[in-house]
C-alpha cells in the first residue's frame, strides 16, 4: 500500500494544483504542491525503516488485476537495488518545488504540477514488476518533462523538447518490441517471470540492442547524448535538476532491471561492447566538458562522463562494481542536483550562464561560494564526500577485472577535477568581470535551505555511505549469481 501512495500522492496533488486554476491563486498551489512533495517524500521513509536488509527478493509486493486477458497486472514491489532511487526522488521533488517557490511567478500552478505528476511517475518506474505496467510508467515521464522544458524552458526550448521527446520516443518503441517478445515466448508480462525464462543466445542478442537503444538513450551514453546538453541548456533550473538527478537514472536502472538478470549470456557477451562505450563517455566527453563556455553545458557533460562510470560498473560483473555504481547513480543525483541549483541562483541574478560573465562572486556571495565549493570538490570525487565512494568502488572493480580498464576509468578523476574546478575558480574567484558581480545579494533563505540540505546528504554518504550499501548488498549478489547461470 505504501508504495502506491509514494506513486499517487505527488500525482493526486499535482492535479489538485492544476484543478485550482490560474495564478490568482498561486499562494494555494505552491502550498499544496510542498505539501504533496512532502508527504509524498514522507511515505517512502517508512518504506526504507521497514526494509529487510538480508532479503534479496522483492518487498512491500502489491498485486492487482489489471488487464486479465493478456495476464497484465498492476504489480508493484521494490529491493535493495530500487529502494534507494524511490527515497532520492521524492527527496528531490520537495527541493525542486522549494527552489521554485518565488523564481516561477506565471502558470505557477501547471510548472508544480508537471514536478509533482513526474515524481509520481518516477517512483511507479522504479517499483513497476509488470512490462506494460513499467513502459507505460516510463513513456508517461516524457510527457511533463516535455512539458517543463517547451513551457518555462530558454530561447531554444522548442527545438530542445523535441530533441529531447524523439530520441527518447524512438528507443522506447524498439523496448515495446522486445517486451512484446518477451510476453509471447512466456505468456506472461511479469518481469520476475522473464528472469527465468530460458532464451538462446541470438534471441537474447536482438532482445539485447532493442533494449540498448531505450536505455542508452536515457542515460545518456555516447554517441546518442547529443539529446541531453540541449535539453539541460533550455530548461529551467528545477527541469535541469529533475533530468540529471532522477531521469537519466531511469536508463541506468533498466540496464539493472532488464538487460542483466533476462539477457545474462548477451550481456556476458557483448560486456566489451559496454565497456567500451563507457569508457568512451568518462574519457572522451570529460575532455568534451573541459572546453564548454556555458556552465549548465559543462555540467551536463560531466553528467554523461559521471554516468559512464555507472553503465562501465555494471558490465565488469563484480559486486564492487555494480554497488559503486548505484551508489555513484545515487551520489550523482545530490551532486547534480546541487551544481543545476547553483547555476540556477546566479543565473536568477544575472541572466546568464557563460563562465565569462562571472568572476569574483566570492566578494559578494561568501555563503554561497562555500557550499558551491563542497559540491564541486564532490563531482570532482574528493574523499569524504559522496562523489568519492560510487568512484572509487567501480574503480576497485574495474581493476580486479582488468587493470587497464580501471586505469582508463580512473582519468575521469583527473578530468572531473579539471572542468569543475576550473570552472569554479573563473566564477567564485578571480578578477570581477562584471560590475553587476560586486552588487549581488548572497543566498537567501529559501536558496539557503535547498543547498544545505543537499550538502548534508552529499557529506552523510561520503562520510557514512553503509545505509546506503547495506540495503542494497543481497539484492546486488542475488542478481550476479543470476548472472553466472547460463539461460541458453
Amino acid at each position: 500500500m505504501l508504495l502506491s501512495l509514494a506513486i499517487w500522492i505527488p500525482i493526486a496533488a499535482g492535479l489538485l494544483v492544476l484543478a485550482l486554476g490560474g495564478d490568482a491563486r498561486a499562494p494555494l498551489q505552491r502550498q499544496i504542491a510542498i505539501a504533496g512533495a512532502v508527504i509524498g517524500f514522507l511515505v517512502t521513509l517508512p518504506l526504507y525503516a521497514n526494509f529487510q536488509t538480508g532479503n534479496p527478493g522483492m518487498q512491500f509486493v502489491q498485486l492487482v488485476p489489471w488487464i486479465e486477458r493478456f495476464q497484465i497486472n498492476y504489480h508493484l514491489g521494490v529491493d535493495g537495488i530500487s529502494m534507494l532511487f524511490l527515497l532520492l526522488n521524492s527527496f528531490v521533488t520537495v527541493l525542486v518545488v522549494i527552489a521554485g517557490w518565488t523564481v516561477i511567478e506565471s502558470r505557477v500552478g501547471q510548472y508544480n504540477a508537471a514536478f509533482l505528476i513526474l515524481s509520481g511517475l518516477l517512483n511507479g518506474v522504479f517499483s513497476a514488476l509488470d512490462g506494460v505496467l513499467f513502459y507505460v510508467f516510463f513513456e508517461a515521464t516524457l510527457i511533463p518533462m516535455f512539458i517543463i522544458i517547451g513551457v518555462w524552458g530558454g530561447p531554444n526550448r522548442v527545438y530542445a523538447a523535441l530533441k529531447f521527446f524523439l530520441y527518447t520516443l524512438f528507443g522506447s518503441l524498439l523496448m515495446l518490441v522486445a517486451l512484446l517478445y518477451l510476453y509471447v515466448k512466456s505468456g506472461s508480462f511479469a518481469i520476475l517471470d522473464w528472469h527465468q525464462l530460458p532464451l538462446s543466445l541470438s534471441a537474447q542478442k536482438w532482445l539485447f540492442f532493442g533494449l540498448l537503444f531505450a536505455f542508452a538513450v536515457k542515460v545518456p551514453m555516447w554517441p546518442v547524448h547529443t539529446w541531453l546538453p540541449d535539453a539541460h541548456t533550455e530548461a529551467p533550473t528545477g527541469g535541469s535538476v529533475v533530468l540529471a538527478a532522477i531521469l537519466l537514472k531511469l536508463g541506468a536502472y533498466g540496464f539493472i532491471r532488464f538487460t542483466l538478470p533476462i539477457l545474462p549470456d548477451a550481456s556476458r557477451d557483448l560486456a566489451w561492447l559496454m565497456i567500451a562505450l563507457s569508457l568512451i563517455a568518462v574519457v572522451y566527453i570529460g575532455l568534451v566538458a573541459l572546453v564548454q563556455a556555458d556552465m549548465k553545458k559543462l555540467i551536463a557533460y560531466s553528467s554523461i562522463s559521471h554516468m559512464g562510470f555507472v553503465t562501465l560498473g555494471f558490465f565488469i560483473f563484480n559486486p564492487l562494481g555494480i554497488e559503486g555504481a548505484l551508489i555513484q547513480m545515487i551520489s550523482h543525483g545530490f551532486v547534480s542536483a546541487a551544481l543545476f541549483f547553483c547555476v540556477g541562483v546566479m543565473y536568477d541574478r544575472m541572466h546568464t550562464r557563460m563562465i565569462a560573465d562571472y568572476g569574483g562572486v566570492v566578494n559578494s556571495m561568501p555563503k554561497f561560494a562555500a557550499l558551491m565549493m563542497l559540491f564541486a570538490l564532490a563531482n570532482s570525487g574528493l574523499p569524504a564526500t559522496s562523489g568519492f565512494v560510487g568512484e572509487f568502488m567501480v574503480i576497485m572493480g574495474a581493476v580486479k577485472a582488468n587493470f587497464w580498464v580501471g586505469f582508463l576509468a580512473a582519468t575521469t578523476l583527473v578530468f572531473g577535477a579539471a572542468y569543475t574546478l576550473w570552472m569554479y575558480k573563473r566564477v567564485i574567484f578571480g578578477p570581477v568581470a562584471n560590475e553587476h558581480v560586486s552588487s549581488l545579494k548572497d543566498l537567501n533563505t529559501r536558496e539557503f535551505i535547498v543547498l544545505t540540505a543537499l550538502a548534508v546528504a552529499v557529506l552523510f554518504m561520503g562520510v557514512y555511505p553503509l545505509p546506503f550499501t547495506e540495503v542494497m548488498h543481497s539484492s546486488v549478489n542475488e542478481l550476479l549469481r543470476h548472472i553466472a547461470q547460463p539461460k541458453s
